[in-house]
């Protein structure tokens, strides 16, 4: 009945069926088949969603959007042009800087996207690169932002792994500014060799300073959450929240230009969004459920064992697992339904479990500039009004660095793991 069912899955969602009811369908065949009582599809529903780290999902969703809104995502992006724009590509790096800056609040990729990504896009545009140029650095950029703290994948992955979320977070930064190092470093070849336009000159200390005052109050922010963390004052639940008070604080004191409208509309896209990614939770839970009933996860388990003398030969299978599955699947949803069969046996094998955490969290964050689902390639090319075909062959030079991120943390566990031993 489990291989029926993961078949039965995967037929309705190539289908075309939304991933909710491929999910939901299946399981309550199951249920009715098995003459299980009807209560039961509500019960783990409902335990799935009782869970305090899952706060943090919403809140930090919340705060992405109030910066879009008031005007904070402008003040960061002007604050990376002064800094970074005369580098080889000019405004290709300052946008690979600007998803690392606000990846440090919004902890979404498509959060960077659909808030920074349009002003950079249209900045570039502006300055004489393509539109296909400007969103592929617009799109491999955002794979950061899940990456740095906070991180919404992460927090899910925690809350469905049991692994300290403090320490996944952590161990995101290092890997986070590595890739960030590999993009620009990529960006400023591609723009040497196409003589792509920069700053006329470099910036002055003088105009640093002053572009650094507006963005200040707003690059404050991870280090509040981070420092916090780290100082045990506060678990990453409550750090969304005391980052949902401080940007309100300086977007209504500070910047003043946050408005009642401009809050009930950033409650209204948290609402949207959070439904979105809570219900897959909930049905995923009830999926997982019945698939540790039919003991697929313990077959996997005996199955992954045998290789259980070479942690990194286990690290290179979750690796090939689970960069085909965010090619199908969102990241919660591969989260939810893939992480319980496999990271079990491979941290009973030897793997670090913060360690897999952030190794599997990035493969799922590739799945979104590869083809078929690729979410962040279709909202793109929405923005930049470029076909998936012109978008993915601009894009073809940034796989390198990504890849290159990926294997990098995965053959070098000391690097992922050097901050959150800190705390052990």
């Amino acid at each position: 009945m489990g291989i029926a069912l993961i078949l039965i899955f995967l037929a309705l969602f190539v289908l075309g069926f939304p991933v909710v009811y491929a999910i939901l369908i299946p399981a309550i065949g199951y249920v009715l088949i098995e003459g299980l009582p009807l209560g039961l599809l509500t019960q783990r529903v409902t335990y799935a969603l009782d869970s305090f780290p899952l706060v943090a999902v919403p809140i930090f969703i919340f705060v992405g959007n109030l910066m879009n809104l008031a005007g904070v995502t402008d003040r960061i992006f002007r604050f990376a042009d002064t800094l970074v724009g005369r580098l080889p590509g000019g405004l290709a790096q300052v946008n690979i800087f600007s998803s690392l800056i606000f990846s440090g609040m919004s902890g979404a990729a498509l959060a960077d996207v659909g808030g920074l990504g349009r002003i950079e896009i249209e900045a570039m545009r502006k300055r004489g690169f393509s539109a296909p140029f400007a969103g592929a650095v617009t799109a491999a950029s955002a794979v950061v932002g899940p990456i740095f703290p906070p991180s919404i994948p992460l927090i899910v992955y925690g809350s469905v792994t049991s692994v300290s979320i403090v320490q996944l977070l952590l161990a995101g930064i290092v890997p986070a500014l590595i890739c960030i190092l590999l993009l620009m470093v990529t960006a400023a070849i591609i723009a040497i060799v196409n003589q792509m336009p920069r700053a006329d000159r470099a910036s002055t200390l003088r105009e640093i300073v002053v572009s650094l005052i507006p963005a200040l109050p707003a690059l404050f922010a991870p280090v509040l959450m981070i420092a916090g963390m780290l100082l045990g004052i506060f678990t990453p639940t409550e750090a969304a929240a005391v980052t949902v008070f401080y940007v309100l604080l300086i977007s209504g004191l500070f910047y003043r230009e946050l408005t009642w409208p401009h809050l009930w509309n950033a409650m209204l896209m948290t609402i949207r969004s959070t439904s979105a990614i809570l219900i897959i939770v909930a049905v995923a839970s009830l999926f997982g459920w019945i698939l540790a009933v039919e003991q697929i996860p313990q077959d996997f388990a005996r199955w992954i064992l045998q290789f259980a003398d070479s942690p990194i030969l286990l690290l290179m299978i979750a690796n090939l697992i689970f960069f085909i599955a965010g090619m199908f699947l969102d990241s919660t949803t591969a989260t939810l339904l893939v992480v319980p069969v496999i990271a079990p046996p491979m941290v009973l094998a030897g793997v670090d479990p913060v360690h897999l955490g952030i190794v599997v969290i990035f493969n799922l964050m590739l799945g979104l500039l590869t083809p078929p689902m690729g979410l962040s390639l279709f909202l793109v090319c929405d923005i930049a009004q470029v076909t998936l075909r012109q978008l993915l062959r601009a894009l073809l030079p940034f796989y390198l660095p990504l890849l290159l991120t990926l294997a990098v943390i995965t053959f070098n566990p000391d690097l992922v793991l050097w901050l959150p031993s800190l705390l052990r």
